[in-house]
């Protein structure tokens, strides 16, 4: 009978041991509760726990992704988009992590999207396809600021995906077109201006210049003699006509 209950002892003394023993990984940390109240934050290693007066919550210390359901949203320019995005952060105070916030998952969740709708309802649609990187710096400093309170460190979030209906990608299709050709016309009309301002420039010298606008008549019928196909008629110049009817006269 001594022997029965010495057995039992020692069993529940194994059983006390083994059920106050706790062992945390390197990036896990213990919440320790003692009757109830906070006491102190554990880890990693071995750990005991006095059953029965203190508990104890783990938290995961290492970075947690978890993605943005889709969010419809509406731009400042009233066009209806759904949006999705990813969410990177992690625990860097276990103790808030767990006194502050029920669920501090499911609460970053829950703010990231109302967050990401009321963020880029803020911007047109022009901005959310060409300006991600700057709209993804401005959710990730204001989560980081809401979830500091709770002890949570968001490092970065990534906008994935902005789909847009059929008949808003046609019209941006053709938006881009109009675009593009706006930009061929000024091109163009630049190229007629510069043209312009160069042949008046041209113009002033041959005119101050006579030789030269000479000159320049030889080689132009220079570059039409070499097509066999042409015909060449030479206008005789002011200057010898006027030489020729000199001559005309003098000998009547």
């Amino acid at each position: 009978m001594f022997e029965f209950g010495g057995l039992t002892v020692a069993l529940f003394i194994v059983a006390l041991l083994a059920s106050s023993l706790r062992i945390l990984r390197e990036y896990e940390r213990g919440v320790v509760f003692l009757l109830g109240r906070f006491w102190k934050v554990k880890g990693p290693g071995l750990v005991v726990i006095v059953p029965g007066i203190q508990q104890m919550v783990r938290v995961d210390l290492r970075t947690v992704v978890f993605d943005v359901p889709s969010q419809d949203v509406i731009s400042r320019d009233n066009v209806s988009v759904k949006v999705n995005a990813v969410v990177y952060f992690r625990v860097i105070d276990p103790a808030k992590a767990i006194l502050q916030v029920e669920d501090f998952l499911n609460a970053t969740s829950q703010l990231a999207q109302t967050t990401l709708r009321a963020v880029l309802g803020k911007h047109e649609l022009d901005e959310m396809l060409a300006e991600r990187e700057r709209l993804n710096q401005d959710l990730q400093q204001l989560l980081d600021a809401q979830t500091d309170a709770w002890g949570i460190k968001v490092s970065n979030v990534e906008i994935k995906h902005v789909d847009i209906d059929e008949s808003m990608v046609r019209a941006i299709a053709k938006q881009a077109e109009a675009e593009r050709e706006r930009r061929a016309k000024v091109i163009h009309a630049e190229g007629e201006l510069q043209a312009s301002e160069k042949l008046l420039a041209a113009a002033e010298i041959l005119a101050g210049r006579p030789q030269a606008m000479q000159l320049r008549y030889l080689q132009t019928l220079s570059n039409i003699a070499g097509d066999k196909s042409n015909t060449i008629v030479f206008p005789l110049p002011g200057e010898l006509m006027n030489l020729l009817m000199r001559n005309g006269r003098a000998g009547e």
